[in-house]
């Protein structure tokens, strides 16, 4: 992929850093969010934006976890599907993001929630700078085998609830091992809320990434296109960036 001019990247790296949080429904996106605010809140100007499809159900959760102050999250209601919003037409948590950013200047990070969806949903980096998908182990230790572009080339991949693993007979071990086989070398973290050396460790990536920005390192990657799929009609179709059709 090439990388952006210098001027865009100097420009992005004078704004807050924007990290997309994507994952399957119940896989503890909230909850990360949560967490990441918890360990950072004391050094970094955070902000949170979600997504759900018709209710502020995330959004009012973080507020009454008390991780940040209430006017720094705020909720974007997408009314369709989430990766909608969060890759198709991103105007409405763009435009959320900025009015974060005007209103609290000046931001460190700005963390934008997906609304839960499946092992196909990826932020548009026109809308995040960088992105962590979210699996748990309650979804089964196969999960990570099966691949797809969030689990495969998002920033950071988190095996969450690991705290969970010997409830639901899942091999920690081998799922992380499968995780970094399907991405080849990039970061995979085993986490669980409980766990302080794995929040230590996440808070250090969420530093670091950060860092990279800030000093124009980071190039924001577009963890897309979906594979090659059918609807039936028999025919093949592909979201390359040169044909697009409808889901309806």
């Amino acid at each position: 992929m090439p990388e952006h001019p210098a001027h865009v990247s100097d420009v992005t790296a004078r704004r807050s850093l924007r990290l997309g949080v994507a994952g399957p429904v119940g896989t503890g996106k909230s909850t990360l969010i949560a967490t990441i605010c918890r360990a950072l809140a004391d050094e970094l100007r955070i902000a949170v934006i979600t997504n759900d499809i018709y209710t502020d159900e995330d959004a009012r959760l973080l507020r009454s976890a008390g991780v940040l102050p209430v006017e720094r999250i705020r909720a974007v209601e997408t009314g369709a599907c989430p990766h909608t919003a969060i890759r198709d037409d991103i105007t409405p948590n763009l435009l959320a993001v900025e009015d974060l950013e005007a209103d609290f200047s000046p931001l460190d990070l700005v963390i934008v929630e997906s609304g839960g969806d499946n092992l196909t949903a990826t932020f548009s980096p026109a809308l995040v700078d960088a992105q962590i998908f979210c699996l748990d182990v309650a979804g089964g230790g196969d999960v990570a085998r099966k691949g797809g572009p969030g689990i495969e080339r998002a920033d950071l991949l988190l095996v969450n609830k690991i705290d969970l693993a010997p409830h639901v007979e899942v091999d920690v071990n081998l799922m992380v091992a499968d995780a970094r086989h399907a991405r080849a070398g990039l970061p995979v973290l085993a986490m669980s809320r409980h766990d302080p050396a794995s929040i230590d460790a996440l808070a250090q990536w969420v530093r670091q990434i950060l860092d990279d920005h800030r000093a124009g390192r980071h190039v924001p990657r577009d963890p897309g296109p979906m594979a090659p799929h059918s609807h039936g009609d028999g025919k093949v179709h592909t979201h390359d960036g040169s044909t697009t059709h409808s889901h309806r």
